[in-house]
């Protein structure tokens, strides 16, 4: 993680790190104000915060009251040697808490990851750079090294040279990587999660059998998602970039609905109209894109390669970035090679899908087989004994399709997790299960999957297989667990140089009739490659491009952005825009309009309902407020702070809207129930002179919106290598 340091005035300094801002002071004695607490007191307070997290974790997934559990830790500092000093951390528990759990809680303090760091005795480098900003060396642990050189199968270059090779990438965009986590819980399985040290929300994970693997995977997806603009799906560009001669690629083509809203000639082709407007309902203008709100330049189009004849098909990017999410996409040292992975992980999600959704119970793998390959074997044993049943699955359906499965209960919870992983080779396969499976997960962590069920109709839920798109913790059927198998198993083997697996991989969708566009991006230095295959490798419902379309936000975003510069007549029309869309009321305006906001201010809570609640206020339409305060306050997951102010609200409405009430008589307890500042702006917005309490104004200049702005300018740096590439720079 990255934190940048501010010097502030007399001795007081800001850290800066993702959205937090933390201060800190020295006390008087040492010629401070005393206005906050020392670095030191910070770190002190961190141990006992991660001590008292795992217990909270430990106590959580047990359903085990933390109300009566205490913490506290004291540093005794040896008179001798100042920087010598025990930590002691003492807990005080309930006596109806069992003796197991007791010892759990104890052991669960000593995982805290502040004290396992100090026992490791962290090193510190300290060095002087020219310029802090354009320092994007990558601070990922593996040097190239002329003397090793380790091949795994599936690689066509060494994971030290790729390493090396796609962190140069990153290096020459400006974009600094972090590593911010590593997980190795079991034997051979290794996930880590790295980012972009600017711009946070730019992310990815990776795992492996190695650690080494797993850093070329997390590094691989980066750069993939780089590619494909995926890092900024459904997210405002900003006018500058929206405005520039293209908004994603040079080779963009933007084409004009036509009459009555009719979809251009020039995009899609017969058969993918076939599948995406089969009952012409599908117009123009719900495939105007997103990022750039460019209504008036008509639909954005990106340029594929049909593999059936090599023709050019035109995809409108609202309806990939609609329909596919990350599903097929990869970089890799060569094209085939990321050929191979795309189509792997297409077959992966597809035969997940399908074996999920028929209920399919699938048969064990043969431990004379397993026993081929012993680092799987040992990383289920060290799962097993952590009281964890563990089944291996041949997922290929009968040897078509090169699909694996491990599966994991949860004694503990009765909750499963079903993991999958593809590859041509048998061995890789099983392997990306089983470290799919602990990507980025503790223990603890697996406290969280659901049980399984014999309800067909949660299995088949739409949403079912986007949380298992997500992150695998979707819903799996009791079927799924049947000792009588539904397919013979098959020790399959689709194997060769990448070339000619890529050539297999393609050839199993044509045996099954469906046509695969490609587009290939080699402009960052790297071969990356996008594979769609339409009624196969979506992860929403078509029926979503015109019913839960992304570009939604366009109806709504200037004028939310722009909010306390409407009139009432406007206000009021947005009131009503939103009082007559589908949208939930829960939904956020982050989702809704496409614009990141510092989650830790109101504008990063704020939901539509608490939109319109705001909306109503200004207006003086009470009592539609004081209805929606109470929906507010009913399933409220805010703030304290923001729930003790409708709270208010709430009795200052009641009393407004009651004319046998005075507020006169009222307003002394209200103050001291919830404070001077509170109750001015409750006041202030029945009265009309505050509006829309709690929301700093912007505009789509996206003025003060640092966390957004961060986002853009990472896309700028990938915008400005497009164009620098084809000439436009």
């Amino acid at each position: 993680m990255e934190i940048n340091v501010n010097f502030l005035d007399n001795l007081r300094l800001e850290a800066k790190f993702d959205d937090f801002t933390v201060i800190t002071d020295q006390p008087i004695r040492y010629k401070g104000d005393g206005s906050a607490p020392s670095p030191f007191d910070y770190f002190l307070a961190s141990s006992a915060m991660c001590a008292a997290y795992f217990v909270k974790v430990y106590c959580k997934a047990r359903d085990i009251p933390t109300d009566n559990i205490r913490l506290s830790q004291n540093n005794i500092v040896d008179p001798e040697n100042r920087y010598n000093q025990i930590f002691r951390i003492q807990v005080q528990l309930p006596e109806d808490i069992s003796e197991k759990d007791r010892q759990g809680i104890l052991r669960s303090i000593d995982r805290c990851t502040v004290k396992k760091v100090i026992q490791t005795g962290p090193q510190f480098q300290i060095e002087e750079v020219a310029n802090l900003d354009e320092d994007a060396q990558a601070l990922l642990m593996v040097e190239p090294d002329a003397d090793h050189h380790t091949f795994i199968e599936g690689k066509d270059l060494p994971l030290e040279q790729t390493i090396a090779n796609m962190t140069a990438i990153l290096e020459t965009l400006g974009m600094k990587i972090e590593i911010a986590s590593w997980r190795n819980i079991v034997p051979h399985v290794w996930s880590l999660h790295i980012r972009d040290a600017a711009s946070p929300m730019c992310f990815t994970n990776g795992k492996g059998a190695t650690k080494e693997a797993a850093l070329c995977s997390a590094l691989g997806e980066f750069i993939e998602r780089l590619n494909c603009n995926f890092f900024y799906n459904d997210q405002f560009f900003g006018q500058e970039i929206a405005h520039s001669d293209f908004v994603h690629y040079p080779n963009e083509k933007w084409f004009q609905p036509g009459p009555n809203d009719a979809l251009p000639p020039e995009i899609l082709d017969d058969y993918c109209l076939a599948i995406y407007n089969p009952e012409g309902e599908l117009g123009g203008s719900n495939l105007i894109d997103t990022n750039s709100g460019r209504t008036d330049r008509g639909i954005c189009s990106l340029p594929f390669v049909r593999q059936s004849d090599g023709e050019t098909v035109y995809f409108p990017s609202n309806l990939i970035e609609n329909l596919f999410l990350s599903n097929g996409m990869s970089a890799g040292n060569t094209l085939a090679e990321a050929q191979v992975q795309c189509l792997s992980e297409i077959f992966e999600r597809a035969v997940k899908k399908h074996i999920i959704e028929e209920e399919i119970a699938l048969p064990d793998v043969p431990d004379e087989v397993l026993a081929k390959y012993p680092g799987i074997v040992e990383g289920i044993q060290a799962l097993e004994e952590q009281g964890f049943p563990v089944l291996v699955k041949d997922a290929s359906l009968g040897g078509q399709f090169p699909v694996m499965c491990v599966t994991l209960m949860n004694p503990r919870t009765g909750g499963v997790f079903a993991s999958f992983g593809a590859h041509p080779s048998f061995e890789v396969a099983l392997e990306r299960s089983l470290t799919e499976l602990l990507q980025g997960r503790s223990f603890e962590g697996l406290n969280d999957v659901p049980p399984p069920t014999f309800n067909s109709q949660a299995v088949t839920e739409p949403n079912n297989f986007v949380e298992h798109f997500i992150d695998s913790t979707g819903v799996v059927s009791w079927r799924f667990f049947s000792a009588r198998a539904d397919e013979d198993f098959c020790e399959w083997d689709f194997s060769g140089g990448n070339d000619e697996e890529a050539a297999r991989l393609f050839g199993i969708l044509r045996e099954l009739d469906k046509e695969a566009y490609v587009a290939v991006y080699e402009e960052l230095g790297a071969p990356a490659c996008r594979i769609l295959v339409p009624d196969f490798s979506e992860v929403y419902p078509v029926e979503d491009l015109v019913w839960d379309n992304t570009n939604m936000a366009l109806d709504y975003r200037e004028d939310i952005l722009n909010l306390h510069r409407l009139s009432d007549d406007q206000l009021a029309a947005l009131l009503a825009r939103l009082e007559d869309s589908l949208v939930d009321d829960y939904t956020d305006i982050i989702t809704l309009i496409g614009i990141e906001f510092d989650e830790n201010t109101v504008w990063g809570q704020l939901t539509i309902l608490e939109l319109k609640l705001l909306i109503n206020l200004a207006l003086q339409r009470f009592d539609d407020a004081l209805d929606q305060v109470e929906m507010f306050l009913q399933y409220n997951d805010n703030t304290v702070a923001r729930g003790l102010f409708y709270q208010a609200m709430r009795a200052v409405l009641e009393i407004t809207l009651d004319e046998e009430l005075s507020l006169d008589d009222y307003r002394h307890n209200l103050t001291r129930m919830f404070g001077q500042q509170t109750m001015a702006a409750v006041e202030g917005s029945v009265d009309g002179s505050v509006r829309f309490h709690g929301l700093e104004p912007t505009s789509m200049a996206l003025e003060g919106l640092e966390k957004h702005q961060r986002l853009i300018e990472s896309y700028r740096k990938l915008h400005a290598a497009r164009a620098a590439r084809a000439g436009l720079a």
